[in-house]
């Protein structure tokens, strides 16, 4: 079946509902970290049912409401696409701002983030194999996401769904809207259309962001390689099949 980009969707809940009317079995995003030897896979359902987890955690449980922000504190990571499409299902504007509404970290942003937990819901993620809880509990105040997502439901329609004009990032400086997000990202040049990106990029920060984007947008895929081995990134390039890597 041949494959192309996605020019016309303007909002990311439309953009996830046509890959998955598509060969929703197909990988989305690899994920490698070549110090710990993890590997984990997320098919185009797999991934979309990981967003609506996340997307229900951050609305349902947490009270978040369309046009809130959100801080991915995360390293490179296999969460950080699944919180990004999260924010972006609900409307959630992905910030780098010191005041956000709400915050995802890992195990390295616990401590900074735990004097705000009163103020804010504050998620923590453990990043360790397959998502699950942190070895030690919390301090008080936070949430454990290894926890509280796993009982959230595999579907989610949000009730004030985001608009093509919506804010989807607040980064560097700069508001992106949800559809300039999508136009730029089948735009880019970053991969060809069905093409498999091999990155060492974080994809929740500005400089990473366009390497998670732009697959989706070109349907493509991603192979995220976390502290990655120079000797060993050729080998996970032929491996997993890639067409081309960021950095180029």
């Amino acid at each position: 079946m041949p494959v192309s980009r996605v020019a016309d969707v303007t909002t990311f809940p439309e953009l996830l509902a046509r890959l998955l009317r598509g060969d929703s079995a197909r990988p989305l995003v690899t994920f490698y970290d070549h110090e710990t030897e993890e590997r984990i896979e997320l098919s185009v359902t797999t991934y979309a049912n990981w967003v609506a987890k996340a997307a229900s955690l951050l609305i349902e449980e947490h009270d978040l409401e369309r046009g809130n922000s959100l801080r991915i504190d995360l390293p490179t990571h296999w969460l950080g696409p699944v919180f990004l499409g999260a924010a972006w299902t609900a409307g959630l504007v992905v910030s780098d701002v010191d005041d956000p509404d709400a915050v995802v970290c890992g195990p390295e942003g616990v401590e900074s983030w735990a004097p705000r937990a009163h103020d804010l819901p504050v998620l923590a993620c453990s990043l360790l194999p397959m998502g699950v809880r942190f070895a030690e509990p919390l301090p008080d105040g936070l949430h454990d996401v290894g926890i509280e997502i796993w009982s959230q439901p595999d579907s989610f329609i949000p009730w004030d769904p985001p608009q093509p004009d919506d804010p989807a990032t607040r980064l560097a400086g700069r508001t992106t809207s949800q559809s300039e997000m999508w136009s730029a990202a089948a735009a880019g040049s970053l991969l060809s259309d069905g093409g498999r990106l091999l990155s060492v990029a974080n994809p929740a920060s500005p400089p990473g962001l366009a390497t998670f984007a732009e697959p989706l947008a070109r349907s493509g895929s991603l192979v995220l390689v976390s502290h990655a081995d120079r000797q060993r990134l050729e080998a996970t390039y032929v491996a997993e099949r890639a067409t081309a890597r960021f950095p180029a």
